[in-house]
């Protein structure tokens, strides 16, 4: 079983470098919208809502991934 968490270790970390790269793509853009659309009768929900497309979801992933491998490549260099 241990050898099995070792070969999986690469591929959790590179997850939540992912995961970690799309929630601060997400947190951005709701900082944005939710001030964007902040008079009276927009609420947080209606952010949310106006966020959560095929396309961001599409943008946070593509940016994520190559994020995600300049990292590595630099971490490698350095």
């Amino acid at each position: 079983m241990p050898e099995i968490s070792n070969r999986l270790k690469p591929l959790w970390r590179a997850l939540i470098e992912i995961g970690f790269i799309i929630f601060l793509f997400y947190a951005n853009l709701l900082m944005g919208e939710f001030n964007r659309s902040a008079p009276p009768g927009r609420t947080l929900a209606f952010a949310v809502h106006d966020i959560l497309t095929v396309s961001n979801f599409l943008i946070a992933n593509i940016a994520a991934l190559i994020g995600y491998f300049v990292f590595e490549f630099l971490r490698k260099k350095l």
